[in-house]
């Protein structure tokens, strides 16, 4: 089951919203990556599935990419997410994540809701996220970066957790954690809604 994940729409405000700040830090960020690698646009394409149409705008700033594509350049440069987006001298005391913000939901179909909770320039070797599936709903993942795991606990219905050959079933409550560097997947196992908060650990 795939699904496009929503896009982040470009918030109007001054030139020091986080947003604006972020896009272009993404911008010089993965003009210095690519260069510093040799590559051309064409090859950066390539290696990570996104236009080079779509790779140009990032960098000239002018693109709000969706949280999928950023992924995947971070996948081609081979670093996670969060050391892509660090914003150098970005911290800040309180870091919140509104409820609202569309800029955080990774995907969104009819069948499954994935919403990051962790702040995007502070994710590291650790995600956090909020995954809701309906009835008959699952989320299927191919094998992560070597080493990966996940950790998941039920907040509401009931799922089954297969990773490789091995399924567990989970009922509200309960927690699994399991191998994520080989294909694995998460699935509504009930008759209702189901709720999971998913940590993912890269190694």
């Amino acid at each position: 089951m795939k699904a496009s994940a929503l896009g982040r729409p470009r918030r109007k405000g001054r030139a020091t919203d986080p947003a604006e700040a972020l896009n272009r830090h993404l911008g010089g960020r993965v003009k210095q990556l690519r260069t510093g690698r040799g590559w051309s646009l064409e090859a950066l394409a390539n290696a990570s599935g996104v236009s080079r149409s779509m790779l140009s705008q990032i960098e000239r700033e002018q693109a709000n990419p969706t949280l999928a594509v950023t992924m995947r350049i971070a996948q081609a440069f081979g670093m996670p997410l969060g050391d892509l987006l660090e914003l150098p001298g970005a911290a800040s005391v309180v870091t919140v994540i509104r409820g609202d913000d569309h800029a955080y939901h990774y995907r969104s179909d009819k069948h499954c809701r994935i919403r990051t909770l962790s702040p995007l320039h502070l994710e590291k070797d650790v995600e956090f996220y909020e995954v809701r599936l309906l009835a008959g709903g699952a989320l299927r993942s191919a094998a992560h970066f070597e080493g990966t795991r996940e950790f998941l606990t039920v907040q509401q219905g009931e799922v089954r957790v297969e990773s490789a050959g091995d399924a567990e079933l989970l009922n509200a409550g309960d927690s699994a954690s399991y191998r994520a560097d080989v294909a694995h997947a998460i699935v509504n196992a009930g008759k209702g809604e189901a709720l999971v908060f998913l940590v993912v650990i890269y190694r």
